[in-house]
Parts: C-alpha cells; sequence; structure tokens
C-alpha cells in the first residue's frame, strides 16, 4: 500500500476543506427502470487509462472492465478516489498490496460483476475548485454510460482520506446519482455540501485516535438526512485492536447508515488483533464496503423521476395530492417530492404511497396514488425497450393519446413500445 501524505495538516490542502431501515435485499443488482445508452453497444472502452475533456481540462481516469464483458448485462458502477498524494494508478493496482487490494480491494470481490474507476485528481487532489472536479464525475459518467451497460441504480462511491472527503461532495450534490457511499478515515467535507439534505446511504469508517469527532460530525449528517434515530454508538476502547459496526435503526427505507470506528489512525486499511498494522490484503473494511455495497445492508436505489420519451415530461403526482385515488399526470421535471420516486420490489413509490392501477383496470383506465398494500395491482414489471407493465392487468403505463402538454393523464393501455409507453430514470 502506498504511503499518503498527512494532507491535513498541510495548511493549502486545509484551506480547501469546510470542516465541520436497513434493507435486507439479495445481493445483485435489481432490474434498473432504465439502460444505459451502451447496453446492447460493441464497447470502445477497454480497461486502461483514458482521458477526457472536463472543464476545459484534460483529465484522467483508470477504467476496469470485467473480463469477458457482456453488453447485455447491467453492470455495478464503482468510482474510488484516491488519498492527498495519491493517484489513480494507486488505487487501481492496490499499490504494494497488489490486486488483492485494487480499486480498494472491491475488484476482486465483485468477480467480474462490476465496473470500476479511479480518477485523478488534479495536483493528486480533490479540491474541487468551482464544483471542477464534480463536473469531471458527471463528464466520466457520460462518457462511460454511452459506451458501456451500466445498472443505473447501483452507482457507488468510496475512498480514503480526501478521496473519503470527495465521495461525501458527490454524496450531496448528486444524492439521485449515487446509490451509496463509503467514506475511509475522511477528515471533512469539501465544496459541494452546501444544503446537502439529501438522503444516501452513507457508511463511514474512522479511526478513534484520527479526528473521530470530524468523523462523528460526517456521520451524523447523514443520520438526520436519512430519518436515522439518533443513538450512542459504541466505539472500541484504545488499545482494544479491534472495530464495531453499528447499523443505525429507524433509517428511511433504502437509506441505510452504517458507523465502524476502530482502534487506530488515519489508516485506509486497519487490520483487526494488530497495534497500528495497515495492510489492505488483510484489513476487514474492503469486505464490510462490499457487504454494504451489495449484500445484507443493501441500499435500494436512491429516488429517481421517470420521464416518458414522447413528452420529454416527467410522472407526476398532479397537484402533490396525497390522498388515496390522487391522479398521476406528466408534469415539466423538478426537483419537488411528487416526482421522486422510489423502487421496493416491484412496488414504484412516491410521497410514502404507491402506483396503482385500480383492480380489474381495462386499456384507458388512468393510474393513481394509493396505499401500498402489496397487491399485483401495485406491482410493476420493467420490460425491455423502457415500458412499465402492471403484473395484474398486463397493460403498459402510458401517457394518454400520446398527449406531451403538462397535465396529459397517465393511464394503463395495451403495450405497444411506442414512444408514449417508454419511460428513462432520471
Amino acid at each position: 500500500m502506498h504511503q499518503h501524505k498527512k494532507w491535513w495538516l498541510t495548511a493549502v490542502a486545509v484551506a480547501t476543506l469546510v470542516l465541520s431501515g436497513v434493507s435486507t435485499a439479495a445481493a445483485g443488482p435489481q432490474t434498473p427502470l432504465a439502460a444505459t445508452p451502451g447496453c446492447g453497444k460493441a464497447p470502445t472502452l477497454r480497461s486502461g487509462t483514458q482521458t477526457i475533456q472536463s472543464g476545459g481540462k484534460t483529465r484522467s481516469f483508470v477504467l476496469s472492465v470485467p473480463d469477458n464483458y457482456d453488453n447485455t448485462r447491467q453492470y455495478r458502477l464503482v468510482f474510488g478516489f484516491h488519498w492527498w498524494g495519491g493517484t489513480m494508478n494507486d488505487v487501481a493496482s492496490g499499490g504494494s498490496d497488489g490486486d488483492v487490494y485494487a480499486h480498494y480491494g472491491l475488484r476482486r470481490l465483485a468477480n467480474n460483476s462490476a465496473i470500476f474507476v479511479a480518477p485523478q485528481g488534479i495536483g493528486n487532489g480533490w479540491a474541487n475548485s468551482g464544483g471542477e472536479d464534480v463536473t469531471f464525475v458527471d463528464d466520466m459518467l457520460r462518457r462511460i454510460e454511452n459506451d458501456l451497460c451500466v445498472d443505473t441504480t447501483q452507482r457507488f462511491s468510496l475512498g480514503f482520506s480526501y478521496g473519503g472527503a470527495m465521495s461525501i461532495s458527490l454524496a450531496c450534490s448528486r444524492p439521485n446519482v449515487f446509490r451509496a457511499i463509503a467514506a475511509i478515515a475522511s477528515p471533512g467535507e469539501i465544496s459541494g455540501c452546501a444544503g446537502g439534505t439529501a438522503p444516501v446511504a452513507f457508511m463511514g469508517i474512522h479511526g478513534i485516535g484520527d479526528n473521530i469527532g470530524s468523523g462523528r460530525g460526517q456521520r451524523d449528517r447523514w443520520v438526520r438526512n436519512n430519518g436515522c434515530r439518533s443513538q450512542n454508538a459504541p466505539e472500541p476502547a484504545a488499545g482494544s485492536r479491534t472495530h464495531i459496526t453499528t447499523t443505525y435503526a429507524g433509517c428511511r427505507a433504502g437509506y441505510p447508515v452504517v458507523w465502524a470506528p476502530f482502534d487506530g489512525g488515519h489508516q485506509q486499511g486497519p487490520v483487526d488483533g494488530c497495534a497500528g498494522c495497515e495492510s489492505g490484503a488483510r484489513s476487514w473494511v474492503k469486505t464490510e464496503v462490499w457487504r454494504f455495497f451489495t449484500g445484507g445492508t443493501t441500499p435500494t436505489p436512491t429516488t429517481f423521476r421517470l420521464r416518458g420519451e414522447a413528452s420529454g415530461r416527467c410522472l407526476d403526482v398532479s397537484g402533490a395530492g396525497t390522498a388515496n385515488g390522487s391522479p398521476m399526470v406528466v408534469w415539466d421535471c423538478h426537483s419537488n417530492a411528487n416526482q421522486q420516486f422510489t423502487r421496493t420490489g416491484q412496488t414504484l413509490q412516491v410521497l410514502g404511497k404507491c402506483l396503482d392501477a385500480p383492480g380489474n383496470a381495462t386499456a384507458g383506465t388512468a393510474v393513481r396514488l394509493w396505499d401500498c398494500q402489496g397487491g399485483a395491482n401495485q406491482q410493476w414489471n420493467v420490460n425491455a425497450g423502457g415500458t412499465i407493465g402492471n403484473a395484474q392487468t398486463g397493460l403498459c403505463l402510458d401517457v394518454n393519446g400520446a398527449g406531451t402538454a403538462n397535465g396529459t393523464a397517465a393511464i394503463v393501455w395495451t403495450c405497444h413500445g411506442g414512444a408514449n409507453q417508454r419511460w428513462s430514470q432520471v
């Protein structure tokens, strides 16, 4: 493992900082609501160093594509950000620990189930001046997803130290893009967190001898954002040579918070039972992060909007009504709660209720908002090409008469695959 600079003591680095229910879904990707444009394409991207233009600058990242990549399979996408003074190659190669620690040890654990990205920071850091590093992430996503097949409900970010701070910045600024983040020994927040109050599944890993107050503060942000119950999470005693992992109770469904303090300092690969030891190959960190991302405490997808292809408008609860029977329409896309859906199993939920087709609905019946009750009329199957079919009726979610105006009713209709029945997740 490469050594890192103690950047929190560096005056220049300090100037860039502004210090400040658990899902039990099975591991593996859930069916995404929209495939990326790269699905079905012969890819041009290959594993190795890539360069793109972002914000008028040439930026680089190392891409790791699964062996025997299948362009019909939708893969997880994992960003791993390096520490202050580290590089994209340190992350992608695993440093002195080698392949077992490549991409913070997750690549080997993924066993060809994920695409990994190791970006290079300007000056080997993540100052995010003027939001340029968040823009870089946007540009990488666009390049990768236009070429490769990605599950848009399974994007993740992690990093050590400054890389953890960059992951936190993405959780604040792109909460509808990233499903979950893991911050390892992050000393604070960089730009991009102003107003960052949206929920994002969060795992914090921090040494008790490493400004633990900062780690707790970051954890508490997501405890609040995710609606978890406050609690005095236990922490290991100095000299115990161990870690304690706590999953917070009462969190909003799909937005767990996990806190894993350990007896140690500013480390990315602490080893239980060994005072001060650091080894990515032997550390418990990679296993717990991978479990958090993919199973056991798997976060469900972050909120998303459903945009109709024909209208360019989003599925909307009319007037933001919350009463049973409130009609669904298409409306100009915005960020208000009446367009923010989550997917739980086969249900599509908004404003705490479910998208519902009335019992025994026929072609032309309007869909509506209703208390979730688990019936087949509230279960929706995502079909090839972006159509969404009702499990009870076999009819598809449709914009009435192929209308495109604000307020046009959403209905169920015989599936035909036209543009007014195709939806994308945004």
